[in-house]
């Protein structure tokens, strides 16, 4: 399969592109709403993340120089089962999707949330009826979806994770394994918010990996050989991505260790098989520097082990056993790229870049250290009903 949009180009040599474009700074405004005499603090900001395979909500308030997370929601509703073989979402999905997104719905309304983006990905990007499903949504439930470009959907994920980069100046590598695509930015750091000086998106992704290549072997030579052919599909198409960035690489070097920072199911899910965590705790993994041969090591163990063995894992369970593979074959092929010693671990990305885009535009100055209400924390709360 060919690389998709931004392929083949930098973001300068496209006439829709100004070239290296910062990330945007936080506006000056008003400590008050609009129309309303509540300060900012105490508004609540929202952002939905349709992906091809989840469904995520997160709701939070400025705080400071921080922002709270009051409300958070996730779902996994493989939107984009099928998709790779029909070009098309099936009914089961769609119906799937509905569901999560009726109670993001009613999360929205009962944070009473003052500004709120909704934004779908790659599954909504390629499908016949991808923009028939986005209508029916805002028919059901009043959210108005927004089908992102690859383009839009790298500054998300670069602006939502970026401060968890290690630190240090010249290029460094910033990615989002998805459900239906990867995205790969190439980002200089400047001291305050980088600068995207390159990118690409492919269409692989766990789920569309995953059906592509066909069902697991009944033993460890053809899982073997399944895993070989998925890298290889993935390496063919980073290919003019890594003869382009070559000179970046390079100069990267020159001034220290490449600095790589992963978004992504996958990168979690390894890395708390790394930490052998009896189950998930994104305390522990959001902001972890873990070593690219501890990964390289896990997803090879991965790579030949039965899906009812994977299925018993901590951290995998049923809903990820079929798709970590795919995962593990697609971040081997971005340590070829970019052969970093060390990978940066986030369990933050386009949302949070939502929300930060959101409460910077009405004049707060939110950043997003590990530190405050997590994600975890407010989902456990939601779910007491506090």
């Amino acid at each position: 399969m060919p690389p998709r949009e931004g392929a083949g180009a930098r973001a300068a040599d496209r006439p829709d592109a100004p070239g290296p474009e910062a990330l945007p700074k936080p506006a000056t405004k008003a400590p008050f709403a609009p129309g309303t005499g509540e300060p900012l603090g105490r508004q609540s900001y929202a952002a939905i993340d349709l992906g091809t395979n989840n469904c995520r909500l997160l709701i939070a308030r400025p705080s400071g120089q921080h922002f709270t997370v009051i409300d958070a929601f996730s779902r996994v509703v493989r939107l984009g089962e099928g998709l790779a073989q029909s070009g098309r979402l099936s009914q089961e999905a769609m119906d799937r999707t509905l569901a999560a997104l009726r109670i993001c719905a009613e999360k929205l309304m009962r944070r009473n949330v003052y500004l709120a983006r909704s934004v779908a990905t790659e599954a909504c990007r390629r499908a016949e009826n991808g923009a028939e499903f986005i209508e029916r949504v805002r028919e059901e439930t009043g959210i108005a979806l927004d089908i992102i470009s690859a383009r839009e959907e790298a500054r998300l994920a670069v602006l939502g994770c970026h401060v968890l980069l290690e630190q240090g100046m010249g290029p460094a590598m910033i990615f989002d394994i998805g459900g239906g695509s990867t995205e790969l930015v190439l980002i200089e750091s400047t001291g305050t918010v980088p600068r995207i000086l390159d990118w690409q998106s492919v269409p692989w992704g766990v789920v569309s990996l995953t059906e592509s290549v066909g069902p697991e072997g009944a033993g460890e030579v053809e899982r073997l050989a399944r895993y070989r052919h998925m890298h290889s599909l993935v390496s063919e198409s980073f290919a003019g991505f890594a003869q382009r960035i070559a000179g970046a690489r390079d100069s990267a070097g020159h001034n220290g260790p490449l600095r790589l920072l992963g978004t992504s199911g996958t990168v979690t899910t390894l890395a708390s098989l790394h930490l052998e965590l009896p189950q998930y705790d994104r305390r522990m993994v959001d902001g972890l520097i873990v070593p690219a041969s501890s990964m390289r090591d896990i997803s090879t163990r991965l790579s030949t082990m039965a899906i009812e063995d994977r299925r018993e894992l901590n951290c995998i369970g049923k809903e990820r056993a079929d798709l970590v593979v795919a995962g593990c074959a697609i971040l081997e092929s971005i340590l070829d790229l970019w052969p970093a010693q060390r990978l940066g671990v986030a369990d933050r990305g386009i949302r949070e870049g939502i929300l930060r885009s959101l409460i910077s535009s009405h004049g707060a100055r939110p950043s997003f250290a590990p530190s405050g209400t997590s994600e975890r924390d407010a989902m456990k709360h939601a779910q007491a009903g506090k």
